[in-house]
């Protein structure tokens, strides 16, 4: 093996890279048209066009990947994660190309690479089950017998890929084929089929998955286990190890369940078999049949690389380490770095500032530093073609308590402006006390998010007028903030639909004094603070009169009108009201208006023009980033106007339907 090409774009296609280098071996990058200046194009040793935007036109063209192998001379391929890692097909197709395959046999992929196969195998073995039913009968029919058999609440989960797709919980038989059709739909548009299992739901357990690793000498060990519970839409945010609910004998009996099923398949290379985990007894999920995106975790719990066990199991070498040599030393937790706002909604956009403190990238960080796998730069352009991930950062300590708060500091100093990420979200949930005395569970986020949103909306209150301010200012060639235009009026700045006003006056030598303002009276309000610019590009914030410490901000223009700031761990963004009339800027911006919250592709209209909409009734459906979301009414309306067709794209802030007030169309009528 001398050449590897690498399926894959960003992060793990740079995690790929860094390993295959260290080894002297060369990587062969592939790139879509989108990802033609990306960083993992330049970082390997040689790079081939697929051509198309779209991962079906790129990413899922296995005839195109196999021509960038011949093209390059590559004699191995390593998929990474998502995209073919888990095609049994592709799998073929690499080794029948005479390249060597750097994964599971398609054998081992077909055997538990499905969910319904892997259980399958698992009840012949004595692995936990859930009651549930993946026959080959997919209708409607069949699935409501079933699931009455079962009872509910129960979940719908499609039958390929992972990462949440195709999935839906499902509390009564009314929502079965709404369920149905939702999950079938996201299955198809994300692994190319729409079959479907249901099984019964556990409403409070923990997800927690165990690292397996096998060679072709018949050697099968466990890497200890990930608690992957912080989840939203079934994706994972937070993940750590060890979990904090498993002890030495669940984490054998666990690890020996996986080991099994491993064997069973004739696996080969790395794999993770994910479990439910309800008090001491745990029941599988799925197989999956690859590197997972959290491997970094491991790593950092064993000190080893698992992406060079990968290549050195695929060249025929036996594992280095057998069950009893596998040391897991301390804490480690990672989070998933993603361009998405706090309602979860994925947002596109370019990268206009990017800082991190120090960090290791794709390599076991010391204990407590920092390791912050990525693929961006500044300039860097997140499309809608692929997922919202942008980078996990990664914290290795001696004890738990150590790891939560050095990942809370290097998340509160880590900068990406120019897009929505869930920077401070993620803060909050490992500051959240619920976390801290790991109880978190599956329906952690689902029953504490709304409270998050809410303290992060205190603390960007509180911060608000000096950072605003900050934003809105320029920079002079001598490195003072020079205010755009006179402000003898105070400033009208949006904030999450509210208009505030700032009094503003200079103080000399580049300095300036702000206040918040009554939105009413323009009245200033008590307080005040100083700002003065600093080598970095940032603006250090110090309080007038207070005993408060100083606080760095860092902001830039997103347009015209609009200005993205952080103030350490707070992320904000303002729009400039002030040349607006009073009555537009304290509006909500079209109350009776349905608006795009982000890039994305119609897939369906439940609703007709005209129709009556209870409260939380569905419009539309957008598809953004692999993934589906319905947009709903916030209270009843009648649908007015429709002004969007299915199959059309949309950007953010697009008009989609306009409303009209129930009580309104009633009166009409009589």
């Amino acid at each position: 093996m001398h050449k590897i090409l690498i399926a894959n774009r960003g992060e793990i296609a740079r995690r790929v890279i860094h390993t295959a280098r260290r080894l002297g071996l060369d990587t062969v990058a592939v790139y879509s048209e989108p990802d033609a200046r990306a960083l993992h194009v330049r970082e390997a040793t040689h790079a081939v066009a697929l051509g198309g935007a779209a991962s079906a036109d790129s990413y899922l063209r296995i005839d195109r990947l196999l021509d960038a192998a011949r093209a390059s001379g590559a004699d191995a391929v390593h998929p990474g994660y998502g995209f073919l890692s888990e095609n049994a097909d592709f799998a073929q197709a690499v080794q029948d190309a005479g390249l060597a395959w750097i994964g599971p046999p398609p054998a081992a992929i077909r055997a538990v690479g499905s969910k319904s196969g892997a259980k399958q195998l698992a009840q012949q073995y004595g692995v936990p089950c859930l009651p549930g039913y993946a026959g080959d009968d997919q209708s409607d029919e069949r699935f409501a017998a079933e699931a009455a058999r079962i009872g509910f609440p129960v979940m719908v989960k499609a039958v390929a890929g992972g990462g949440g797709r195709g999935m839906r919980l499902v509390s009564d038989a009314a929502q079965l084929p709404a369920a149905l059709a939702g999950a079938r739909s996201e299955a198809l548009a994300g692994f190319g089929c729409g079959d479907l299992l249901i099984e019964r739901a556990l409403l409070a357990p923990r997800h927690v998955e165990v690292q397996v690793f096998a060679d072709t000498h018949g050697h099968c060990i466990h890497l200890g286990e990930r608690d992957c519970s912080v989840q939203r839409r079934h994706q994972k945010l937070i993940e750590e190890s060890p979990s904090p609910a498993v002890h030495e004998a669940l984490r054998a009996r666990m690890g020996a369940a996986a080991v099994a099923l491993a064997q069973a398949a004739g696996y080969v290379g790395a794999g993770t078999v994910e479990f439910l985990l309800d008090g001491e007894q745990f029941y599988l999920m799925e197989m999956n049949t690859r590197l997972q995106v959290e491997h970094p975790v491991t790593e950092a719990l064993t000190g080893l690389d698992l992406v060079e066990w990968q290549i050195r199991v695929a060249r025929g070498e036996p594992l280095p380490l057998a069950q009893q040599d596998v040391r897991l030393q301390g804490h480690a937790i990672e989070v998933r770095l993603c361009a998405e706002d706090a309602q979860f909604h994925p947002h596109t956009g370019r990268v206009l500032h990017l800082a991190a403190p120090p960090a290791t990238a794709f390599g076991r960080a010391a204990p407590g530093a920092l390791r912050f796998d990525h693929a961006l730069e500044q300039g860097t352009e997140v499309s809608p073609y692929y997922d919202a991930m942008l980078g996990k950062l990664i914290v290795h300590a001696a004890t738990r308590d150590e790891a939560i708060a050095a990942l809370v500091r290097a998340l509160q100093a880590t900068s990406v402006l120019g897009l929505p990420t869930n920077r401070a979200f993620l803060a909050e949930c490992l500051a959240h006390p619920q976390f801290g005395a790991g109880q978190a569970l599956v329906p952690f986020l689902a029953q504490q998010a709304d409270g998050i949103r809410e303290t992060l909306l205190k603390k960007e209150l509180a911060a608000l007028a000096p950072s605003a301010l900050v934003a809105i200012i320029t920079v002079n060639p001598a490195g003072v903030p020079a205010l755009p235009c006179s402000l003898q009026r105070p400033l009208r700045l949006r904030h999450q639909s509210r208009v505030h006003a700032l009094a503003v006056r200079e103080l000399g030598s580049g300095r300036l004094h702000v206040q918040g303002a009554d939105p009413a009276t323009g009245e200033a309000l008590d307080g005040g603070v100083q700002l003065a610019c600093e080598a970095d590009g940032g603006v250090r914030v110090t309080p007038l009169g207070a005993a408060r410490a100083d606080q760095r901000v860092h902001a830039v223009a997103v347009g015209a009108r609009r200005w993205h700031w952080q103030a350490g761990g707070i992320d904000g963004w303002v729009e400039d009201a002030s040349h607006e009339t009073a009555t537009r800027a304290g509006g909500q911006g079209g109350a009776g208006e349905l608006r795009a919250p982000f890039n994305g592709r119609v897939v369906a209209l439940p609703a007709a023009a005209g129709q009556q909409l209870a409260a939380h009734d569905t419009v539309l459906v957008i598809e953004s980033m692999k993934l589906e979301h319905s947009l709903t009414v916030p209270a009843a309306a009648v649908l007015a106007e429709l002004l969007v067709a299915v199959g059309q794209q949309v950007t953010p802030g697009q008009v989609l339907a306009r409303l009209a007030p129930a009580a309104q169309t009633q009166e009409a009528a009589a």
